[in-house]
């Protein structure tokens, strides 16, 4: 199974890595587009010693992610989809070992997972033409490979699943299962500092519908900064997922909140802090510079 996203040691909860400029994360794209191996990643970690092994994972996985999204509407077109489902019928009649869509998935430089789950729908069609096979259908399949009644594509699907890290029921579970443990050392960490707060659930029974991590109940100021939200991405932050997330929370959680604190786990590109002053600081740990408000203070 390949390598996924480590959950994090406690110490990671204050331990700063360099700062990133974006110069030297476009030398680790452009290395990891280059160099086209089984597993990149002890090659990232010798060329890049600085940077710590999560994070360069964390990059690895987010640029397979977006390379699959330039190219999943070309593959997934219908006689594009044909043709490679009938490459796999050949491949299996003609005796070829397990690993069949890994091996086809690596030729095409593509997800093994994402591949196997277009193998799947064309086999479903296949079967039963007359009928729409729905993403329920198919993801209830991706869950549990047993219940695909074809024995040789059961199996491939299953060994498509374990050696993907980027897509797939395990990848995701994965990173879910990360994202929670950075949020729950956060909720750690203000807790030990007796800082009041709101999480997520506590907000959503108010009636708000985007909300972030953490609503703090009374500000706090974070380098000099003041901050009223905490909002925590086990993630590295590059420039498409900032702008992203920028776009469809963030400067959400500024209307509604005031001026808040987004940590970024495995580190973010340094130039991406350009909206401090306007209310929104980016930080790779959790703060130690902080300066505790009096609400009784008159001053």
């Amino acid at each position: 199974m390949g390598r996924g996203v480590s959950p994090p040691d406690r110490h990671l909860v204050t331990c700063k890595q360099p700062k990133m400029k974006m110069k030297k994360y476009c030398e680790i794209v452009d290395f990891i587009q280059k160099n086209k191996v089984d597993d990149v990643i002890p090659f990232l970690v010798k060329h890049f010693p600085e940077i710590k092994e999560d994070t360069l994972n964390n990059i690895y996985i987010q640029e397979v992610r977006r390379k699959v999204k330039k190219t999943y509407h070309r593959i997934s077109a219908p006689e594009k989809a044909s043709e490679i489902y009938e490459r796999y019928l050949s491949k299996i009649q003609s005796g070829e070992p397990p690993e069949i869509l890994v091996r086809m998935a690596k030729e095409m430089d593509y997800s093994a997972s994402m591949l196997s789950k277009l193998i799947l729908e064309q086999y479903l069609n296949a079967d039963c033409p007359q009928i729409t096979v729905g993403k329920s259908q198919i993801n209830r399949l991706l869950r549990d490979t047993t219940l695909i009644e074809d024995r040789d594509l059961s199996f491939e699907v299953y060994l498509c699943l374990l050696q993907d890290d980027a897509y797939g029921p395990f990848a995701d579970s994965i990173k879910h299962s990360v994202g929670h443990e950075y949020e729950f050392l956060l909720i750690h960490e203000l807790k030990k500092l007796n800082i009041s707060f709101e999480n997520e659930d506590e907000l959503r029974l108010k009636g708000y519908d985007k909300t972030p991590d953490v609503k703090l109940n009374i500000p706090l100021a974070v380098d000099g900064h003041v901050i009223n939200w905490i909002e925590s991405k086990a993630s590295f932050g590059d420039e498409e997922s900032h702008r992203t997330y920028l776009k469809d929370q963030l400067w959400s959680y500024w209307n509604r909140f005031g001026p808040g604190l987004v940590i970024y786990w495995f580190g973010f590109i340094e130039e991406l802090d350009e909206h401090r002053e306007k209310g929104i600081i980016i930080m790779d740990s959790f703060p130690n510079n902080i300066t505790f408000m009096d609400p009784l203070s008159k001053s």
